[in-house]
């Protein structure tokens, strides 16, 4: 049976969605992208702030869910600039233990929900 997934630390759907579904032990979450959930603001000054903030959200999310960035076996990343690539990386690398990484995926896409540089989706497993 599927449980859905919402809190109040990470932005709200802005669509037909929930934030994550948890299914037998399995978290999938929806794309995070870098809305402050505190002010429903974008936060776009860097990119290394506005990846601090999908991850922040991402980890919000996970919480809920009672899991954590350990827990994570799979990330898709959509970026607007592959050239931001090295400076994304920096960034998701210290949500994550090098030796445990999950598996991981970065496409460069033409556009993103409100005109982002980058989403991030997880799936976790506990």
């Amino acid at each position: 049976m599927k449980k859905i997934i919402n809190t109040p630390n990470a932005p709200a759907p802005i669509g037909p969605y929930n934030q994550a579904i948890l299914v037998n032990g399995t978290l999938y979450t929806s794309g995070q992208i870098a809305i402050n959930p505190k002010n429903n603001e974008l936060v776009s000054a860097t990119i290394i702030d506005e990846t601090k903030q999908v991850m922040e959200n991402l980890k919000e999310v996970l919480a809920a869910a009672d899991m954590q960035f350990e827990d994570v076996v799979k990330t898709s990343i959509f970026i607007a600039d592959m050239n931001d690539f090295s400076e994304i990386n920096k960034v998701y690398a210290s949500y994550f233990d090098s030796d445990t990484a999950p598996a991981r995926e970065t496409v460069e896409v033409v556009n993103l929900p409100k005109f982002v540089n980058i989403e991030i989706s997880v799936i976790a497993i506990k």
